[in-house]
């Protein structure tokens, strides 16, 4: 079909380079000396190195999974006296397993039990860390610290020492838990 103006261009020869690209557009200019090599390009290219990373910040993308429960400081106080010290373990238990589901990090339930069975001076120190751990993971400053439960032990000569860190580690665990959104309340 021709137009009054004239005919359609003839389509370039296949083995002649043109001097412009397809429908008049200029081909793109040619990659700088280097493109595509080992360290330079984008990725996909050539590119070998990882993407630098800031350094102290990977630690905060880590994924995170279920928000655990908060627990009433007083209640769980009472329920330790009332069951002579048992209900310490469940306790430890449940902590334990909620901030390694969280975080993906931590001894979780089975080895926070086992420790606080054959060596239970240590779990409060462990507690404390992990709490305090997941303050820091979020780039807050930690409120508690494995130096927390210095309250326990040597505190225990006091006799108040051991429920001052319970309140400190425990009210921080729960305003964690509350700063992701949780409301609700449980013992168990």
């Amino acid at each position: 079909m021709t137009t009054p103006q004239g005919s359609p261009p003839p389509p370039p020869d296949a083995g002649q380079p043109s001097e412009s690209g397809p429908y008049g557009y200029a081909p793109p200019p040619p990659p700088p000396p280097g493109y595509g090599a080992p360290g330079y390009g984008p990725p996909g290219y050539g590119y070998s190195q990882p993407m630098p990373s800031v350094p102290g910040y990977a630690q905060y993308a880590l994924p995170q999974g279920p928000v655990g429960q908060i627990r009433p400081t007083g209640m769980i106080i009472l329920l330790f006296l009332v069951t002579l010290g048992i209900w310490g373990l469940v306790y430890y238990f449940q902590v334990h397993e909620e901030i390694k589901r969280h975080s993906g990090e931590g001894l979780g339930g089975v080895l926070a039990l086992v420790i606080a069975i054959v060596f239970g001076l240590i779990n409060p120190f462990l507690l404390s860390n992990e709490v305090g751990q997941l303050y820091e993971r979020r780039g807050q400053e930690k409120p508690v610290s494995a130096l927390t439960a210095l309250w326990f032990f040597p505190g225990i000569f006091i006799l108040v020492g051991p429920f001052v860190w319970f309140v400190k580690t425990n009210n921080a665990l729960n305003e964690y838990w509350q700063s992701l959104g949780q409301t609700r309340t449980t013992l168990v």
